[in-house]
C-alpha cells in the first residue's frame, strides 16, 4: 500500500523543484512508493501525482491485482479502447502542469502520450524528484539492506565452493543463482564470474571457459531481498598466488580502506573516489583503474549517488553506496573488491561481514 511518509517526502521535493505533476511508470520508483510494481508491458500504466491528488492509470487486465496494493483512485481502460480517454480524465482531474516530471525508466511511447495530453508542459527527468528522496535510506531500509547483504555473503561462499579447475564460469554463476533461490532472494541477473584473463574485464559476461589452476577468479554478484539489492565483489585464487597478484590485491585492499575512511557526513562524495584513486595512482596502476569508485544502491542496483572525483555532492547520513576500486591488467588478471557502505554519524559502515582477503582454493 501507499507509503504515506514517502509520499510526503516526494511531494515536498515536488514543491522544491516546482514540479506540478509527477508521472511514474512500472518499475523501481513505483515500488519505492507502493511496495508494489505492476506487470510492465506495452500497455500504458502510470501513477500520476499532483500536490494534492493522485490517480493510478492501469489496463483493465491488471487492475484486479493492482487494487490489492494501491489505495488511490483508479482509471482503467480496455485493450480495445486504449488509454486516450482515461488520460483525458487524468488531465481533467490533476489539471495543467507547468513542469511535469516523468520517471527515468518510462518507455518513449508512454512519454509521448503524456506529452500529447499535456502539450504546454515542460517535461523534466524524474531524477529531479525521486533521486533526492530515495538516496537517503530510512532505518528500516538500512536494516533490510543489511539482511540483503547477508544473503550475498552466503552466495559468495557458494561461488567459491563451486570454483575449481575444469568448472566453467557459468557453473559457478549457477551455484550463485541456486543459493539465492534457497534464501528466497530474487537473483539480480547472472553473477559476473571471471576466471584468469576474464577477470580483467569489469563487466565480463560469464561464459563456458573452464577455470584453470594457477589463476585468479573474480566473483561479482547481487540479489534482491524484499525489493532491496545487495552487491559484492570478492577474489579467489586457484593455488598459491604469485607475488605480482599479491601486490595488486594489496593495493586494491588499501584503496578500499582509504575510500571507506573518507566516508563522512558533510564531506563531498568526490573525496571517496579521490582517496581510493590516489592509492592506486601512487602504486603506479592508475591507468588500469578505469571506472568510478562507486554507485548508489537500494531498490535499484545502480542508482544515485555516483561516486566520482567530480561529484561534489555532500554525503548525508543514510546514503548507501559501493566502494569498489579495481585494477585490470588485460591478458593477465583483474582485481576488484567491493563493499556496500552506509553513511553514519561516525563514518562509513560496511554491510558485508565477509573478509576481503583473497580466498586460496585448491589448484
Amino acid at each position: 500500500m501507499l507509503h504515506q511518509d514517502r509520499l510526503a517526502r516526494i511531494r515536498t521535493q515536488m514543491r522544491t523543484g516546482n514540479v506540478d505533476v509527477l508521472g511514474l511508470p512500472p518499475g523501481d520508483d513505483l515500488f519505492y512508493l507502493l511496495g508494489y510494481s505492476p506487470h510492465a508491458d506495452e500497455r500504458p500504466c502510470y501513477l500520476l501525482l499532483s500536490a494534492t491528488d493522485g490517480v493510478f492509470l492501469v489496463p483493465e487486465l491488471n487492475a484486479g491485482q493492482a487494487r490489492a496494493h494501491v489505495d488511490l483512485p483508479f482509471l482503467t481502460y480496455s485493450d480495445a479502447e486504449g488509454p486516450a480517454d482515461t488520460l483525458k480524465q487524468a488531465h481533467d482531474r490533476l489539471g495543467s502542469a507547468g513542469r511535469l516530471c516523468v520517471g527515468d525508466t518510462m518507455r518513449a511511447d508512454f512519454l509521448l502520450l503524456l506529452q500529447e495530453r499535456w502539450p504546454k508542459s515542460a517535461f523534466v527527468s524524474g531524477a529531479h524528484v525521486m533521486a533526492p528522496v530515495r538516496m537517503i535510506k530510512t532505518a528500516d531500509e538500512i536494516a533490510l539492506m543489511k539482511r540483503s547483504a547477508a544473503t550475498a555473503d552466503v552466495a559468495v561462499d557458494a561461488a567459491f565452493a563451486a570454483s575449481r579447475p575444469g568448472v566453467t564460469e557459468t557453473v559457478v554463476a549457477r551455484a550463485v543463482a541456486d543459493t539465492f533461490a534457497a534464501q528466497n532472494v530474487a537473483h539480480a541477473g547472472a553473477a559476473i564470474v571471471g576466471g584468469g584473463p576474464n577477470s580483467a574485464y569489469p563487466h565480463h559476461a560469464s561464459g563456458n571457459r573452464p577455470l584453470q589452476a594457477g589463476e585468479a577468479v573474480l566473483v561479482d554478484l547481487g540479489g534482491r531481498l524484499e525489493g532491496y539489492m545487495s552487491d559484492i565483489t570478492r577474489m579467489a585464487y586457484l593455488g598459491q598466488p604469485p607475488a605480482r597478484y599479491r601486490e595488486v590485491q594489496e593495493v586494491v585492499e588499501r584503496a578500499v580502506r582509504a575510500g571507506i575512511d573518507a566516508v563522512k557526513p558533510g564531506a563531498p562524495l568526490a573525496a571517496v573516489d579521490r582517496a581510493a584513486r590516489k592509492v592506486i595512482d601512487d602504486a603506479g596502476f592508475g591507468r588500469y583503474f578505469t571506472h568510478r569508485t562507486g554507485h548508489g544502491i537500494g531498490i535499484t542496483g545502480h542508482e544515485p549517488p555516483s561516486v566520482t572525483h567530480t561529484n561534489e555532492m555532500s554525503m548525508r547520513e543514510g546514503m548507501i553506496f559501493s566502494v569498489e576500486p579495481g585494477i585490470y591488467l588485460e591478458g593477465e588478471f583483474g582485481v576488484r573488491l567491493e563493499e556496500i557502505v552506509v553513511v553514519t554519524a561516525g563514518g562509513g559502515e560496511r554491510l558485508s561481514m565477509l573478509p576481503r582477503e583473497v580466498r586460496i582454493l585448491p589448484g
